[in-house]
């Protein structure tokens, strides 16, 4: 069954919380000042840790015989970023190869685990002023969205991107590929895109100027109430696909770089990302910044109640 089937099908799907922040965060492997987690595969004790942390979120979804969407470590590595790190162009294959082995290992017929292609923004995802106008945006992310395509991933998630002009390149980027695409924007507590635009007109921006929209949308590096669900028109949960929520309600301005962890109410999160699922049909649940296995437990220990 193909992404967008069980996306359908299914009431929930698992996606996965954080990873390179985690790395980061143990202190036992240290991370590539611009590429990130990814030079880990190249590295057995790399490989090691990130395989172990995504084996827990895999196991948690197939004890609970659930679909999960694991991501490959991609999403900071556009053609520029390898450049300038000295690193070769099959860096990204190799990302998605590291995941499609892991996927063949676990796959099953009860839990099936879907391997993402990630993208972001080329500049900073919170600074508004540094996002690329559209044709820029086309321009810039289409060598990445290519090479992903040719990778083999089950589809391409633009995450963490704070404009509306430079989502609209990447969509438009992504039609052309042929392969299901999500755009995640990363969102403020008035459930405005960074750029100030209301979530709801972003989507119909993109949804209105393509003759081949993405699949969806999500949210992500956002606290679940920062949604406003209550408020929202019932044509975004139409569009809506998923979050993955940071596990405190500070605004990133205030999360990003902090050298503390800050975490709210383990309860308080996920009865609020339950609530959008079961209320408000947003499907794919997961986690961003300070969250880790324990976060999608809940989610799945908690989601019949």
């Amino acid at each position: 069954m193909d992404l967008q089937t069980t996306l359908t099908s299914a009431s929930l799907v698992l996606t996965e919380c954080a990873i390179a922040e985690r790395l980061r965060r143990a202190g036992e492997v240290e991370l590539h000042p611009t590429l990130f987690n990814t030079p880990l595969i190249y590295d057995a004790r790399g490989r090691e840790k990130l395989a172990a942390i995504y084996r827990q979120y895999r196991e948690i979804a197939a004890r609970a015989g659930l679909p999960i969407l694991l991501c490959a470590p991609t999403w900071r590595i556009d053609q520029v970023r390898i450049a300038e790190a000295g690193f070769d162009k099959s860096l990204l294959f190799d990302a998605v190869s590291f995941m499609r082995n892991l996927q063949q290992q676990w796959q099953a017929p009860d839990s099936e685990v879907f391997i993402g292609g990630l993208i972001g923004p080329k500049n900073d995802c919170y600074k508004t002023e540094q996002a690329l106008d559209a044709e820029a945006a086309q321009v810039f992310h289409q060598w990445q969205i290519e090479q992903l395509t040719i990778a083999g991933v089950d589809c391409i998630i633009a995450q963490t991107i704070p404009a509306v002009s430079e989502a609209l390149g990447m969509a438009r980027a992504l039609a052309r590929s042929g392969i299901p695409a999500i755009i995640s924007f990363v969102i403020n507590r008035k459930a405005e895109v960074l750029d100030g635009t209301p979530l709801i007109d972003a989507i119909n921006t993109l949804d209105d100027s393509l003759v081949t929209p993405p699949l969806g949308y999500m949210v992500n590096c956002v606290y679940p109430t920062f949604v406003c669900a209550e408020t929202q028109p019932p044509a975004l949960f139409n569009r809506l696909l998923g979050i993955q929520a940071n596990s405190s309600s500070l605004d990133h301005s205030q999360l990003d770089g902090a050298a503390i962890l800050h975490q709210d109410d383990l309860q308080h999160w996920g009865d609020n990302m339950l609530r959008l699922n079961r209320e408000f049909g947003v499907k794919i649940l997961g986690g961003c910044c300070g969250t880790d296995n324990t976060y999608l437990q809940y989610l799945v220990d908690h989601r019949q109640q």
